[in-house]
């Protein structure tokens, strides 16, 4: 392979891609060397990937919800440079391949370095006006959304900060990577709120031996912290919340909603409840973090903004 002047300071950071095979659908996620990622390949790729359902950009995480599948990619400089071809699992890893024309097509080479890949294949080294064409390979992961609620009391503690401090635990553990943290409001005029009437979410991606175990490292690390006796868990596996979970969560920003509501949406959607201790408080909030858990703008909004 080819090497790039001081390609260790321009290299993807990490790149993780989660899987689920029943959907037919892959989660890419990018850590792109710059600050502020890359826009232009979030656009560009979305012109010119039909394997593409939907991409967004988080910082400097690219996202990209794909098919797994195969295309034709038509490349056209400036208006469909680059993109993404081919999407398969073989062997628990996930193969990413990429084209694209000129400085967009020595992206694999970039990659090659980044955590959580095991392998680059370079089929064309591109660069100037020439086609560039690889794949990268990563392990197969799977998507897993924590929603964690009432762990403070009046006088002490806050949720946000002690679930950001077990999704680093997760991730120090080495069962996977803690991609998310999102304060999710919920209603302001709800009597038994501790203060701000917030729950969290917290999204994972896991290698699938710890997928199940992951519930059980949360539960006792909140038995062991949590300030509350109402503190539950809700734990949805999938990559995209259902329409139902959404709308669980918006009618739970507005108003006051019954821990039967939440058990149903939870039953309908395969989401594990937990009660760390034995009482219900928490439930609603936990249940409720989940369908907006990667919406962050709407997650924050206050019911009259909603």
């Amino acid at each position: 392979m080819g090497k790039i002047d001081n390609i260790e300071k321009v290299s993807y950071k990490k790149i993780i891609a989660m899987a689920d095979e029943q959907l037919n659908i892959v989660e890419l996620i990018e850590e792109h060397p710059c600050p502020s990622g890359s826009q232009w390949i979030i656009y560009q790729y979305q012109r010119t990937s039909p394997l593409i359902i939907s991409a967004w950009r988080n910082g400097n995480k690219h996202h990209f919800i794909l098919n797994i599948d195969k295309c034709k990619l038509n490349l056209v400089p400036s208006l469909s440079a680059a993109g993404i071809e081919k999407v398969f699992i073989e062997d628990n890893n996930v193969h990413i391949v990429y084209a694209g024309l000129a400085g967009a097509g020595v992206g694999v080479e970039l990659r090659s370095n980044a955590k959580n890949v095991i392998n680059t294949i370079l089929y064309e080294k591109g660069g100037g006006s020439k086609l560039g064409k690889g794949a990268v390979i990563t392990p197969k992961m799977e998507k897993v959304i924590v929603g964690i609620d009432d762990t403070d009391t009046k006088e002490e503690g806050a949720t946000w900060v002690l679930a950001n401090e077990i999704g680093n635990i997760v991730e120090k553990e080495g069962w996977g990577y803690y991609i998310d943290h999102t304060i999710i409001q919920l209603y302001p005029g709800n009597p038994n709120k501790t203060q701000n009437c917030v729950s969290i979410g917290l999204t994972f991606a896991i290698y699938p031996e710890y997928k199940y175990k992951l519930k059980e490292l949360i539960k006792n690390q909140l038995k062991e912290k949590s300030l509350s006796d109402k503190t539950a868990v809700a734990v949805y596996y999938g990559i995209t919340p259902s329409k139902s979970m959404k709308l669980f969560t918006c009618k739970a920003k507005r108003g006051m909603v019954t821990v039967e509501e939440a058990k149903s949406v939870a039953m309908r959607n395969n989401i594990d409840i937990i009660k760390v201790f034995e009482k219900d408080g928490g439930i609603i909030g936990a249940v409720a973090a989940l369908g907006l858990a990667e919406h962050h703008e709407q997650a924050a909004k206050l019911p009259d903004d909603l």
